[in-house]
């Protein structure tokens, strides 16, 4: 239960600190020690350099905000997939100190994000349209209003670019399942509406984006 308290206080922390991230890390943060952190405990399932795989998302180059936000989800058990269920919830989040928090938001934000390129070339321009324009007929919004131009995120709003199409794909269908505690609105409703189809060409686009 405490180190549920010290990572929801990272939260609260880092939200008055990270806008000076960028000129003095140092206040907030230690990417060298980040770095180590996540050499020895995230690249089991992120991979080396925190590129990802099909099942377990690219973390580099994703927002400091979001990054704490899903390790307190994780904490409270609020991200309540299967995969959060086995491999977040006690194994890694509950044994997080405030600085080891600050430490791999840093570092993860610093890393140079790339593409995964393994969705469907042809179904990508359709995937960019909704991504773009929303899907109207089915009162979809578009997605570029809340994750950037580039899918590249703001804050604790994640960023989709790059990241692999069979993560992008399952997360879509499991927030339709039901699987959505932690998601914020309007994604639930969002994830519940879209077609099959859709999220096929959706989380194609999105993993050719840079």
């Amino acid at each position: 239960m405490q180190s549920m308290k010290i990572v929801k206080s990272a939260i609260a922390i880092l939200i008055a600190v990270f806008p000076a991230v960028s000129s003095s890390a140092g206040e907030v943060g230690d990417a060298n020690y980040g770095a180590i952190f996540a050499r020895k405990n995230c690249a089991w399932c992120h991979g080396p350099s925190l590129q990802g795989f099909a099942t377990a998302p690219r973390l580099a180059g994703q927002k400091p905000l979001y990054i704490v936000s899903q390790l307190w989800d994780f904490a409270y058990h609020k991200r309540d997939n299967p995969f959060s269920r086995q491999y977040m919830w006690c194994a890694v989040a509950n044994h997080l100190s405030l600085q080891t928090v600050r430490d791999l938001a840093v570092y993860v934000a610093m890393l140079h994000p790339k593409p995964a390129n393994n969705g469907s070339a042809a179904l990508a321009s359709s995937g960019q349209t909704l991504y773009r324009e929303g899907l109207p007929t089915a009162n979809i919004p578009a997605c570029v209003a809340c994750h950037g131009p580039n899918a590249e995120g703001s804050g604790s709003i994640p960023r989709l670019g790059g990241l692999s199409y069979y993560y992008l794909k399952r997360r879509l269908e499991q927030w339709g399942e039901g699987y959505h505690a932690s998601a914020a609105f309007p994604m639930p409703r969002v994830a519940s509406k879209l077609p099959e189809d859709e999220i096929e060409t959706l989380a194609s686009y999105l993993s050719f984006v840079n």
